[in-house]
């Protein structure tokens, strides 16, 4: 759903805005959501969740309440986190509908009734949307920023339909809000940890989203890194089973590519070919299994390091005699595929990585630490 317009009555609103370094841009932001809360009218609550930052903040905000309903909450749990900063900022929240926005003036606070607009019209959560009708990005943006932006967006449009699941701003009605507990996140992305586990019927709101204003950006590449620990769980969350056997797939085709660099390099120094192929599984296995512990299995109980590595060799083992003997069997008993062997081939490697899984899930990664 696309929203343009705000209406004339909007019920009360906590405002949320999780800070790290952003003393300098309070001011200005606070003056701005109180323009844009005066126009309507309402009731509301300004809450800066800071993230330990150290560099003033408690002071700067100490000088805005004394004009306008603003107050503050040093985080001071480790790690640093802007979505544990945000479920903070909800719990402190005193008010019916809750907005977040970034402190880097960004988010155009202007927008905000219509946010709020958007949740009278029946949804439960609003998004400041650069990505619909009407929404952009300012102009300024790199290449590389803009590849990172389309990138995380695209890896997350399985789990929702919003255009913009990334965003950062958005109104949320606190009813709807899923229950905290049952709330996993990691890094910045928070609204689309409320989409995806709490369900939420989402529309958007286009916003034009602008450069940062004082200070520097927090997004590096352990930020990035974050982004795609909480894809991982939002995918196993949603998807379950099959999310699992699709980072099993993935993992085993990196693991193939080393598989073949391996073998590739040991014959360039003179090894000879079948002494090669037997050496080049090694680093191959050992690789899978160690991203599918990091990844694919990441949920399950930590085991002794050298029987689980020993297991998963006996599974991928497992897997090698399945994928040789579905091949062996569909090129000895059908001629089609004795014809086209690569499709016999591909085959066997399909049969193997399913045999692969099932024993790596059952037996490699057990699921309950008794099991161990």
């Amino acid at each position: 759903m696309h929203v343009e317009e705000h209406a004339s009555h909007v019920p009360s609103v906590s405002i949320v805005v999780p800070t790290l370094r952003e003393a300098s841009n309070l001011p200005a932001l606070a003056e701005r959501i109180r323009s844009a809360m005066t126009g309507i009218g309402v009731e509301w609550e300004l809450i800066v969740v800071d993230d330990d930052s150290g560099d003033g903040t408690e002071a700067v905000v100490a000088d805005l309440a004394r004009r306008m309903p603003v107050r503050v909450r040093i985080r001071r749990q480790v790690p640093r986190d802007l979505s544990r900063s945000v479920l903070l900022g909800f719990k402190l929240a005193r008010l019916d509908r809750l907005v977040v926005l970034d402190a880097d003036l960004s988010h155009p606070p202007e927008r905000i009734p219509d946010l709020l607009a958007a949740l009278e019209g029946g949804c439960d959560m609003a998004v400041g949307s650069r990505y619909v009708p009407g929404g952009r990005l300012e102009r300024g943006w790199s290449l590389w920023n803009l590849l990172n932006s389309r990138v995380a967006t695209l890896l997350a449009k399985p789990l929702t339909d919003c255009n913009d699941p990334m965003a950062g701003f958005f109104a949320v009605r606190r009813e709807a809000l899923p229950d905290p507990e049952s709330l996993d996140p990691v890094g910045y992305k928070i609204g689309l940890e409320l989409m995806v586990r709490g369900r939420l019927r989402v529309a958007e709101v286009p916003i034009v989203f602008a450069n940062r204003g004082k200070g520097s950006s927090k997004t590096n590449w352990r930020q990035r890194a974050n982004t795609m620990r909480h894809l991982r769980r939002l995918y196993a969350y949603r998807f379950g089973s099959l999310a699992r056997a699709i980072s099993f797939g993935l993992v085993g085709t990196s693991g193939l590519a080393v598989d073949t660099a391996f073998y590739i390099g040991l014959q360039a120094i003179g090894l000879e070919h079948r002494a090669a192929r037997f050496l080049s599984f090694w680093p191959a296995v050992s690789w899978n299994w160690l991203l599918n512990r990091r990844l694919t299995f990441r949920d399950r109980p930590r085991q002794d390091r050298m029987k689980e590595w020993a297991r998963f060799v006996g599974s991928s083992l497992i897997g090698l005699t399945a994928s040789f003997g579905s091949y062996a069997a569909l090129t000895s008993l059908w001629d089609v595929f004795d014809q086209y062997r690569l499709v016999a081939f591909a085959c066997g490697i399909a049969v193997g990585s399913v045999c692969n899984f099932l024993v790596a899930t059952a037996y490699v990664f057990r699921e309950h630490s008794g099991s161990r």
